[in-house]
């Protein structure tokens, strides 16, 4: 039997990524393959293991999974794994980008409902647009049919976009047809700092993509676009999340209750996070052993590297940099060395905040000042 979600579980929820291939080839991306690359099918997790693997989760308390990629209809056995993980008792997250959900896909998501909202990421709102992104000709009208038929199925799904150059011209067209179609708020969610390769496998890539990130002014515009929202959101945010983080690594939640398996079977303590070093390989041991013996040995680990003693681990920024372990392998090759792209969009939020003047930097101030100021300020608003 499960053990029950709470206190006493080792394991909450699971993401699972199916396969590192995808049918796009999308300019942004941090992971995908070639959809006939046959070394990485080859080398993925049979449907069996996968149905395994949920089945350990399950034991371990785990009552949701995250389906995930590359691009996870992909797999010709994945209405097989779904159908399982349902059965089991698992809510269902699953990230797609629609081009292969048919008609018999959307019965089957209305028939046996995952349980969470399925998550749709849009490129574009013309061809034009899309398939600049997507680098796939095709994709557009595929995606657009996969959407209509999860619509006209009533199948619950959000929508998500990545302010690419493309795209930012049609933001007011796909913030009403979100307003239309999915929420009355009429916002979708956006990824605006791109991700390097997750697995450092392309200079030329990770180039392209550094080229496409806006700049600190322009994310701050597409953040703030409703002000008193946004102050709202990050004074939650500054209200729980003030510490500096010191010479720890993690001050986040990787590896607790939690993770990533990717691919070919590797348990990692999040989805972005694949220094060697931290993952843990399933062939060797299982779910509970490295949630019980191998994260926590991970997450006592502390920073050496110069800049992150002299800036990170002094810096009262945390509740809204991105700065992490992944982030820093991803753009390093290290654990903790300062991403300073990240580091800049940090200052502009508290800047735009009040929490900052121009020129000064957060580990230079008295954070607990400025945080204590910028709150007491906001409640004087309200």
């Amino acid at each position: 039997m499960p053990l029950k979600v709470g206190a006493n579980s080792l394991l909450g929820s699971l993401d699972v990524e199916l396969t590192e291939r995808c049918n796009n080839n999308c300019i942004h991306c941090y992971i995908n393959r070639p959809i006939g690359d046959i070394n990485s099918k080859n080398r993925e997790l049979s449907a069996f293991q996968v149905k395994e693997l949920l089945k350990e989760a399950v034991s371990l308390g785990c009552f949701s999974v995250r389906f995930t990629g590359g691009e996870p209809l992909l797999r010709n056995d994945f209405e097989d794994i779904y159908v399982s993980a349902r059965k089991m008792g698992l809510k269902v997250l699953i990230f797609t980008n629609a081009c292969l959900i048919t008609e018999r896909l959307a019965e089957l998501f209305a028939r046996i409902p995952p349980l969470e909202e399925i998550e749709v990421t849009v490129y574009g709102m013309k061809k034009s647009s899309y398939e600049a992104v997507t680098g796939t000709p095709g994709s557009f009208e595929k995606a657009w049919k996969g959407i209509k038929l999860l619509i006209m199925k009533k199948v619950p799904f959000v929508v998500k976009a990545p302010m690419l150059p493309p795209f930012k011209p049609e933001i007011e067209e796909f913030e009403r047809w979100v307003h239309e179609n999915i929420s009355k708020e009429g916002y979708g969610n956006y990824a605006i700092s791109f991700d390097l390769r997750a697995r450092r496998d392309s200079e030329e890539k990770n180039t392209r993509i550094r080229k496409l990130r806006l700049s600190p002014q322009e994310s701050l515009e597409i953040l703030a676009r409703d002000r008193a929202k946004y102050v709202e959101c990050m004074r939650d945010f500054c209200a729980n999340f003030t510490d500096v983080p010191g010479r720890d690594l993690f001050s986040c939640g990787a590896g607790l209750k939690g993770g990533c398996v990717d691919a070919y079977g590797n348990f990692q303590m999040c989805l972005l996070l694949r220094h060697p070093d931290t993952v843990y390989s399933l062939a060797k041991g299982s779910l509970k052993d490295a949630l019980v013996n191998f994260f926590p040995k991970i997450r006592k680990m502390e920073a050496t590297d110069t800049e992150y003693l002299k800036r990170c681990a002094r810096c009262f920024l945390k509740a809204i940099c991105e700065q992490c372990p992944a982030k820093s392998w991803m753009e390093h090759g290290l654990l903790d060395r300062p991403v300073e792209y990240l580091c800049e969009v940090a200052h502009e939020k508290a800047r735009f905040l009040g929490m900052l003047d121009k020129g000064e930097k957060a580990w230079e101030v008295n954070g607990k000042e400025r945080v204590e100021k910028f709150l007491a300020k906001d409640e004087k608003q309200h």
